[in-house]
């Protein structure tokens, strides 16, 4: 995100996550490298409730954009409303990857499991909510369930490695939570639902049949590498269902009718739609979400505006 305030002109402050604080590090090097003044791209390191509070409430901070929790969102959209700042935010989200009978039934389901198992789940357009057709639902399950087997757990310098940790002792804990969550509510544990060795933040793939969209873990952010599968028996249940949770962040359409996929386009309530694919991003397509998934766009030309003023001028000559 950090290249679109730069492109705009401005100088920027970046608050990596305290659990992740190398890569805005090596992110100022680069900038320096390329040839960026000192103080153009500048990295501050801290928590949220301290260096990033500090951040939001400085006044000669014009603009705020942040990608995280809901919580921490709201509480920075309020402080920033104290001076009127500019706010973009990149919340949430609970995507669904919506599976119709008459798709590609192998391709849709390798990139359902692509898109819950990618980071181990740590994406917030992770396809959790994988909504299947009821005339090949079982097909897909088993599917899915196979193809998620064998996936090698492992560190991610280890080149062998197809899904690595979650961040800290934290989010693995959460996720164990969750999972004993799914299973009191009673859903179905098709596979994982532990952790993997006793080394390192690890858990294992883990996915639920039988789910409801009611259920917490179809409703509730989880990141990790949880998935759900959800059951529709029309293209009308499928929307309402995709629709029915406060995210609105992406959605992937799986269909060879290509009026079936513009009426989803049209139907779905979120910032991104896939057709027969899933979490492609380019530089020049904004990217962002509605909802509680929050507001404003990365990439694109949109995402500029975020970042200037217009200011108008009139004169008088002569």
């Amino acid at each position: 995100m950090g290249v679109f305030p730069l492109c705009a002109g401005n100088s920027i402050v970046l608050k990596p996550a305290e659990q992740t604080p190398m890569t805005a590090v090596l992110m100022a090097e680069l900038a320096l490298e390329a040839g960026i003044p000192p103080g153009v791209f500048n990295v501050v390191q801290g928590t949220g409730e301290t260096a990033g509070a500090a951040i939001v409430a400085h006044p000669q901070v014009d603009a705020i954009t942040f990608t995280g929790s809901n919580a921490t969102g709201s509480a920075i959209q309020a402080t920033a409303a104290a001076r009127v700042k500019r706010v973009s935010l990149e919340l949430g989200g609970k995507s669904p990857s919506i599976i119709f009978p008459d798709a590609d039934l192998e391709a849709a389901s390798a990139a359902a499991t692509a898109g819950v198992w990618g980071a181990s789940g740590q994406v917030c357009t992770c396809g959790t909510r994988v909504m299947v057709h009821e005339s090949v639902y079982d097909q897909v399950v088993s599917t899915i369930v196979e193809q998620s087997r064998g996936i090698r757990i492992g560190g991610g310098f280890d080149p062998d490695s197809q899904m690595g940790p979650v961040v800290s002792a934290a989010q693995l804990e959460r996720i164990q939570r969750y999972v004993r969550i799914g299973q009191d509510e009673g859903a179905e544990l098709a596979l994982g639902g532990s952790r993997h060795g006793d080394r390192g933040y690890f858990h294992q793939p883990t996915i639920f049949t039988g789910v409801r969209n009611d259920m917490t873990i179809a409703q509730e952010e989880i990141f990790g590498p949880v998935m759900s599968v959800l059951k529709f028996s029309s293209e009308e249940e499928a929307y309402r269902i995709a629709n029915d949770v406060e995210y609105g962040l992406a959605a992937g359409v799986w269909t060879n009718d290509l009026s079936r996929a513009h009426r989803a386009t049209r139907a779905l309530r979120v910032g991104t739609v896939w057709v027969n694919t899933y979490q492609m991003v380019y530089p020049s397509v904004p990217y962002g979400g509605v909802k509680q998934s929050g507001h404003g766009r990365n990439l694109g030309e949109a995402s500029l505006d975020e970042f200037t003023q217009t200011k108008s001028v009139w004169m008088k000559v002569g």
